[in-house]
């Protein structure tokens, strides 16, 4: 599929029309913005601005969550308008992270992944896999994934047909680990993670654990994968038919001091 049709089905399934859980969606004439029922960060998913009215949507939506008391994230991507949007974000207090690469792939009946040997992945369904998974990322990344641990069991609870986790396990040690949203009312699935401890690196754990959830998604009908990339991961997803489609940018908001 072109790339320009792939960005508009994923502009209006992902950015415009879904509804996440846990997050209550409301829809301005300017931004679709979503506002966490668990006391976490909010987020915008879409904006349609102008260079005429950028900056005061921008000062309204950041009013508007400190009044609720709730920091949040502007998502901006790179084929976003204005052109300057990130850099208007930035000159209100937002700040930055690095872009990651847009990538999304469409599971045909005849991708090589469904017939990828998958059979060393476990799935992974019960609070000590959870841990397992954060005190990895812990390695992995060097800063504590508490936050992150707290939503995927409680996620788990509450949504368990729209979360799925796997690893790959060594001498009954996690060495790699991802996991995979449905996302809600689209036909997409979102992938996250894809971490491997250092040691066991170049084994093609990341490509097994992708394969593994690309299986699942077409098993439960959802044809499109999606995944925000660092540059690592790209050269991977590229190699496997993952499409760039731009680039995305988590603009966090300013504190609420």
């Amino acid at each position: 599929m072109e790339a320009n049709k792939l960005r508009e089905i994923f502009n209006d399934q992902i950015r415009i029309q879904s509804i996440p859980e846990g997050y209550h969606r409301q829809a301005t004439e300017e931004v679709i913005r979503h506002v966490s029922l668990y006391g976490e960060k909010g987020f915008i998913s879409f904006s349609d601005l102008t260079k005429e009215n950028a900056e005061k949507i921008v000062e309204r939506e950041t009013n508007y969550f400190k009044k609720i008391n709730q920091r949040f994230e502007w998502k901006a991507y790179s084929y976003d308008q204005p052109e300057n949007l990130v850099e208007i974000l930035e000159a209100k207090g937002f700040d930055k992270e690095d872009p990651e690469a847009l990538m999304i792939m469409e599971v045909t009946n005849d991708h090589p992944f469904l017939q990828y040997n998958t059979s060393h992945v476990k799935e992974i369904t019960d609070k000590k896999g959870i841990q397992e998974i954060i005190q990895l990322e812990d390695r992995v990344w060097n800063f504590p994934h508490e936050d992150l641990g707290e939503r995927l069991w409680r996620d788990k609870q509450i949504i368990p047909d729209y979360l799925f986790l796997y690893g790959v396990y060594e001498n009954n040690q996690l060495v790699s680990a991802a996991w995979m949203y449905i996302e809600n009312q689209t036909s997409f699935t979102s992938l996250w993670g894809g971490s491997t401890l250092p040691d066991f690196r170049g084994k093609g754990y990341y490509t097994s654990l992708l394969a593994a959830r690309a299986k699942r998604a077409y098993v439960e009908g959802y044809p499109y994968l999606t995944v925000d990339a660092s540059p690592m991961s790209r050269t991977i997803l590229e190699k496997n038919g993952f499409q760039f489609l731009g680039y995305s940018y988590g603009c966090q908001s300013p504190s609420l001091n």
